[in-house]
């Protein structure tokens, strides 16, 4: 049996960046950009007001100061003439500033009669414009990679990039394996399950953006698992659930090898998960996970995430561990690395006491994994232990 570490380092060797494609930028958020993009313009592309009032020449602002206004400014429409000494525009917020103008009074400071406007307040040195280019300019850089926002897609439309290069979303097929499973809304037999762990792993991935594909049940012989596994063609990451450990119902191995793995490991030292199998399955990635549902998303949590983070190009390392006080003391661990379901809130944590790697209904009930070194000695309430957030 290999680590935690090992194991993620050597499934991390299995998958590469995906190929770069454009996307409108109406369809770009939550993506990942694939390269670099600059800007093709100056934004403001003119000096522009950023209050509503009246531009003029800045030299001449005082209290009590006349102006007479020869035009006005909107957002979209600049006024073509240029303002003179004691003259003013009417200007409103985003309009371009006009020739001869680098004050803006807002019009709360002036009174007006007619096209006469006197500031009665002091106005303040804040000019209330908006420089030129004082967003961003021709040629500013939005750097890949980077897992694209709401305000990211703003900022690209504003840089008028209309189409954005992102990286290829990374096809994943689930399949789940076993004579016992059907899926949720089938009348199961008295000795069958419903299939859960390929619903819990979509959803998991598909919000980290992977492209899912999940297929029909494989049923445990070797005609079946070679049919799931056709199916699986062209998917960059293959994940059975089931069937990967070695009874004599446990075929996803053979099979797979039949069909050309080049295993990378078999068995990790940790629970849940111990039975975790993985390795080259063509030009794609294949990883066993063991059947048990918590077993299959903790391992989906620690492994597979990293692997799409990696096909996207985003650092794939794990968050790094928090850590809390116990709110109970708990008995020491044994041999393997061990990830306790357990509860936190206000920087107390609560492991549960039932840590039985088929019951969905505690991991649900979680927020957190404590991660127990190996051999970690009994722990008392209040010390501190640390945990990954779920």
């Amino acid at each position: 049996m290999i680590t935690v570490d090992e194991a993620r380092a050597r499934l991390l060797q299995l998958v590469t960046r995906g190929p770069v494609e454009k996307v409108p930028v109406a369809q770009a958020a939550g993506r990942v950009l694939g390269a670099d993009v600059t800007a093709t313009r100056d934004q403001p592309p003119f000096a522009a007001s950023s209050m509503d009032g009246y531009a003029v020449h800045s030299d001449e602002v005082e209290r009590h100061a006349m102006f007479k206004i020869i035009g006005e400014a909107a957002a979209g429409k600049r006024f073509s003439g240029s303002v003179q000494p004691g003259q003013a525009v009417r200007i409103f917020t985003g309009a371009p500033m006009p020739a001869g103008a680098d004050f803006v009074v807002i019009q709360e400071d002036v009174s007006r009669k007619g096209d006469v406007i006197t500031i009665t307040e002091t106005p303040g040195t804040k000019s209330n414009v908006r420089p030129a280019g004082v967003d961003f300019t021709v040629g500013t850089k939005l750097s890949a990679p980077r897992l694209l926002m709401p305000a990211d897609i703003a900022l690209l439309a504003a840089m008028n990039i209309a189409q954005v290069p992102v990286t290829r979303k990374p096809v994943v097929a689930l399949i789940a394996t076993g004579d016992e499973l059907v899926m949720p809304g089938e009348d199961p037999g008295p000795e069958q399950i419903i299939a859960s762990n390929t619903f819990g792993l979509r959803a998991m991935l598909q919000a980290d953006g992977a492209e899912v594909r999940m297929l029909p049940i494989a049923r445990d012989t070797e005609a079946s698992l070679r049919t799931a596994f056709g199916l699986a063609a062209g998917a960059d990451l293959v994940v059975t659930v089931g069937g990967a450990s070695v009874g004599d119902h446990d075929l996803v191995a053979p099979v797979a090898e039949a069909l050309g793995l080049e295993r990378s490991f078999y068995k990790i030292r940790m629970r849940p998960g111990k039975p975790l199998m993985a390795g080259r399955m063509g030009d794609a990635a294949m990883v066993g996970l063991p059947g048990n549902p918590v077993s299959a998303l903790v391992c989906g949590h620690l492994f597979l995430r990293p692997m799409v983070r990696r096909m996207l190009g985003l650092d794939p390392g794990p968050p790094p561990p928090k850590n809390a006080a116990l709110a109970a003391p708990i008995g020491g661990n044994g041999a393997r690395e061990h990830y306790m379901r357990a509860h936190v809130q206000d920087g107390r944590i609560t492991i549960f006491d039932n840590q039985d790697s088929s019951l969905l209904s505690v991991l649900a009930a979680s927020n957190a994994l404590v991660v127990r070194p190996p051999d970690d000695p009994a722990r008392a309430a209040g010390d501190m232990v640390s945990y990954l957030a779920i």
